[in-house]
C-alpha cells in the first residue's frame, strides 16, 4: 500500500488538528491523573505533586521531540524541547533526515510552507502517512503553524528570510508555548528565538564518476545558544571507509 503525506487546505488545517490529535491526548492525560490520586492521602498527594514538579523542573526526557542522536547532543537542551522555536539553516537534507527520525519512531510532524520540499525519502525511512503538509497557507502561515502545534510534536515553518514583527509574533509565539510541538522554523525567523542551527552539506558518499547512487552524506552542524557554540558533523546513510591504495 502506497502512503502519501495528509495536505490539509488551510480552511480544514484547525478542526484536522483539534480533533485527531490534540484533543484526545489531553482527555488521556486527565484520566491518568485522576486515576493515580484516586484514593490517597492529602499527604501523599501532597507528596506527589511534589514529585511532579521537580520533575517538571528537571525538563523530563518526554519533554523533547525525538531528534538524530547526533543533532541532539549539540543542542543546549539535549534535543529538541516542546513548546520551544529553533531557528534552522535552509538545508533540506537535514530537514528530511529529521521527519525521517521522528516519524519512524511514532511521531507526527506537519510543514507549512515549504511546496517543492522532497519526502520520497519519508516513505522509503520513515512514515509518510505521519506528516501533514500545508503547502500554500496564503498569508496565514504562522497561524496554521501555531495550530499544528497544539497537536503534533514537530512544525516546520518555511518562509522568505526575514524576521517576524513582534505584534504579529505574540499569538503564535502563545499558541507554541501553550501546544506541545517544538517548532522549527526556516527563512523566516521568529523575535525571542535563543537556538539557531545552521547546517550545510560537506560530503556525499556512493557517487562514483558519473555513476551509482548516493548513500551517504555529511553535514557540518553547528548550534549557537545564549549559552555556547557547538560544532560537530552529522553522517547519515553510508559512513565513511578508509580504503587501502
Amino acid at each position: 500500500m502506497k502512503f502519501m503525506p495528509l495536505r490539509i487546505p488551510f480552511e480544514h488545517t484547525l478542526a484536522c488538528v483539534r480533533v485527531r490529535v490534540h484533543t484526545i491526548r489531553v482527555s488521556q492525560t486527565s484520566v491518568r491523573l485522576e486515576k493515580a490520586v484516586a484514593g490517597l492521602s492529602r499527604s501523599d498527594r501532597v507528596a506527589m505533586l511534589r514529585t511532579r514538579m521537580r520533575a517538571m523542573e528537571r525538563g523530563p526526557e518526554e519533554e523533547l521531540v525525538d531528534t538524530l542522536p547526533g543533532l541532539a547532543r549539540l543542542l543546549p537542551a539535549g534535543g529538541l524541547a516542546r513548546r520551544q522555536v529553533v531557528h534552522c539553516a535552509s538545508c533540506p537534507a537535514l530537514v528530511v533526515e529529521l521527519i525521517c527520525h521522528l516519524t519512524a519512531r511514532g511521531g507526527y510532524v506537519g510543514v507549512v510552507g515549504w511546496p517543492d520540499l522532497l519526502l520520497a525519502q519519508v516513505a522509503e525511512e520513515g512514515a509518510i502517512e505521519r506528516v501533514v503538509t500545508v503547502p500554500d497557507p496564503g498569508l496565514e502561515s504562522w497561524m496554521v503553524a501555531g495550530v499544528l502545534a497544539e497537536g503534533l510534536d514537530l512544525v516546520i515553518h518555511h518562509g522568505p528570510p526575514g524576521e517576524v514583527s513582534p505584534t504579529k509574533a505574540r499569538p503564535v509565539l502563545a499558541k507554541v508555548r501553550s501546544g506541545r510541538a517544538a517548532v522549527l522554523t526556516v527563512g523566516t525567523r521568529l523575535p525571542g528565538t535563543a537556538v539557531g542551527i545552521g547546517a550545510r552539506v560537506s560530503a556525499y558518499r556512493g557517487v562514483g564518476k558519473g555513476s551509482g547512487r548516493i548513500r551517504g552524506v555529511d553535514m557540518d552542524v553547528e548550534v549557537t545558544s545564549k549559552q555556547a557554540t557547538s560544532r560537530g558533523v552529522l553522517t547519515v546513510g553510508e559512513r565513511r571507509r578508509l580504503e587501502a591504495v
